[in-house]
């Protein structure tokens, strides 16, 4: 005998029936929907690089018209001189102080610090010094707010006679900041021996550096440690910088020198590029 069905029963199996043919369309509706955010996300993130490094580029023009920039050939102070005369540290000493206006960048920003310049890089900027090592990774050296960040000085440095002085830029793939230090681990750039050298320019000194140590590795805090305890820390701390050498620069470093230390990232793997020099020669302004 056939059941007949209730008002109750039929539109409760009419809402099941509605329910269940409704369930695919939101879930279309709810993908449509996250494809299309995390396309509008893509495209806004693309822009935003794009203007980040349309606006590096224009504040560093503007920062190199503005300032003086000169060679002075003069011999000024020696720093820990070899004894070994055949050393090409003497061949290095005879090349030209780079010599920039500080006092017009501070003008633009009080935090500068220094000048840097590196042969056959991009490296060319300001250096900017904080309290912390946060301010300037998401902000330009007008201090507007840029993720493509400056070219600042580890806030544990005090001056660039410290035992290992710490500078770090991002790496953009534009090759702004320090995206140009790629060139450092390329046979071209390290067969030219001119390029063994990094100019450093303050407010009260020009400085002269010759790299020794140039490599690779994961993130660490070691090579970043800007003051040693000992002499002999400090000498262990230099063998094992050497030891990572990765090019065929051969310089001979010791506890008496003074460290310059340029870190940028090499990739979103964590690993870094870094480039150790050593002072050796500076002239008082």
């Amino acid at each position: 005998m056939k059941k007949h069905m209730t008002f109750e029963e039929f539109f409760k199996t009419q809402s099941l029936s509605t329910e269940k043919n409704n369930k695919p369309k939101l879930l279309r509706h709810f993908l449509a929907l996250l494809c299309f955010s995390i396309i509008l996300f893509s495209l806004y993130t693309i822009f935003k690089w794009f203007l980040d490094n349309s606006q590096i580029r224009q504040i560093n023009e503007k920062i190199q018209k503005n300032i003086k920039i000169e060679e002075i050939k003069d011999d000024g102070t020696l720093i820990n001189p070899p004894y070994d005369m055949s050393s090409n540290y003497w061949e290095y000493i005879k090349i030209p102080f780079y010599n920039v206006d500080i006092k017009s960048l501070k003008k633009e920003n009080n935090d500068t610090i220094a000048f840097i310049h590196m042969n056959n890089t991009n490296v060319d900027y300001p250096i900017v010094q904080t309290e912390d090592n946060n301010y300037y990774l998401n902000h330009a050296f007008d201090k507007s707010n840029n993720e493509a960040g400056w070219i600042f000085m580890d806030w544990n440095n005090q001056d660039f006679l410290d035992d290992n002085t710490v500078i770090y830029g991002h790496a953009r793939i534009d090759g702004t900041m320090f995206g140009s230090l790629r060139n450092v681990l390329t046979s071209y750039w390290q067969n030219n021996k001119d390029n063994y050298v990094i100019f450093i320019s303050t407010l009260k000194e020009n400085m002269l550096y010759q790299i020794f140590s140039i490599y690779t590795i994961k993130k660490e805090n070691y090579y970043i440690k800007t003051h040693f305890k000992s002499k002999k820390e400090k000498e262990k701390w230099l063998q094992e910088m050497q030891k990572r050498n990765i090019s065929p620069i051969n310089t001979e470093v010791n506890g008496d020198d003074k460290i310059l230390t340029l870190s940028t990232c090499k990739n979103n793997k964590g690993e870094r590029i870094v480039i150790q020099a050593k002072l050796i020669k500076k002239k008082t302004i």
